[in-house]
């Protein structure tokens, strides 16, 4: 690996122009009144496990256009009180694994609610159980990035975001969660997956962390690395050489820039100097244009790894301090 974006001074103060649509806000509002016209129903299923030390329940509840989605409840075993909760969204492929996996933020004193990301898991060694019952009718390449990409309505990222919106809200809804002290922790896929729910509710939020988040400057990320998602949107353009503004156009309904302008709750941001999946200059692009209260961390010499363990603690500690301490 090898620096290959702008110097840190310069990501320091890059504010690129938006590109946002004219109707941005009420393509979101309305597809959020689409999602909750179906009820939220949360429903808990205990799972015997052999963890002795926490209450594990697989989740379920209603997403974009009322499909099921679901994942994993967590908390600590004979806890006192509402807990504080972390809301998880996963990196790209990823499914909702497996209880064992999820056990810091419950470890340290919080419920976590892990949301399985519809469709994804199938092959990626960490499985899922959320199908995505939208089929896909348009032309795309393998993966998820170009999937429904003919329009805003029919883009896959429409109804993993709304999934994500009643993530929270269930979350909120569950016995023994204290609905002011919610979190949501995540990174790569889920961290741009969390910057667009701190753009949409930002008011149910205690708090976000975004450790190398994706899914922000499309055109940037395709233009400067070939390495990770966003190359699909690449590999789609190279045989669709007519597209590429309508594609964007597209794809900015989804920008976390275009959502990083609207969040207010406070944000911790993490970046890597090498990393080419998240390319440095797009991260720094959300951080400087996030509305609210925010912070980055600098990983100079790492990849798409970021600060692995070392940035985890640190989370574990700030989500104490913020929820649990009550600083």
């Amino acid at each position: 690996m090898a620096l290959f974006d702008m110097p840190l001074e310069q990501l320091r103060t890059y504010t690129p122009e938006r590109e946002e649509p004219a109707r941005f806000d009420a393509f979101w509002r309305e597809t959020l009144d689409l999602t909750r016209a179906f009820p939220l129903d949360p429903v808990l299923t205990p799972r015997r496990t052999p963890l002795d030390l926490f209450d594990v329940a697989e989740i379920g509840f209603s997403g974009f256009g009322g499909h099921r989605v679901g994942g994993w409840f967590i908390r600590p075993r004979d806890a006192a009180g509402p807990l504080p909760c972390v809301v998880r969204y996963l990196g790209y492929a990823m499914g909702r694994g497996f209880p064992h996996q999820w056990l810091a933020y419950p470890a340290a004193g919080c419920a976590t609610l892990v949301m399985d990301t519809r469709g994804q898991g199938g092959g990626s060694g960490v499985p899922g159980h959320t199908p995505d019952p939208v089929g896909g009718s348009t032309p795309e390449v393998p993966g998820f990035l170009t999937r429904g990409l003919n329009s805003p309505e029919d883009y896959y990222y429409r109804r993993v975001y709304a999934d994500a919106v009643r993530a929270v809200e269930a979350a909120a809804a569950l016995p023994g969660v204290d609905p002011d002290r919610i979190v949501v922790a995540a990174g790569s896929q889920g961290g741009g997956v969390g910057l667009a729910v701190a753009g949409l509710v930002s008011p149910s939020l205690r708090a976000v962390i975004l450790d190398l988040p994706s899914l922000i400057l499309f055109r940037r990320a395709t233009e400067i690395s070939n390495v990770g998602s966003r190359a699909e949107i690449a590999e789609y353009l190279r045989t669709h050489r007519g597209r590429v503004e309508e594609v964007f156009e597209v794809l900015s309904y989804f920008d976390g820039v275009n959502f990083a302008a609207r969040a207010t709750v406070p944000a911790w941001f993490s970046a890597a100097l090498m990393d080419q999946v998240c390319p440095p200059s797009t991260v720094f692009a959300a951080h400087n244009h996030y509305a609210g209260p925010r912070r980055i961390r600098v990983w100079p010499y790492n990849g798409h790894e970021g600060g692995g363990g070392e940035q985890e603690e640190a989370n574990l500690a700030l989500v104490r301090r913020l929820v649990l301490d009550g600083e």
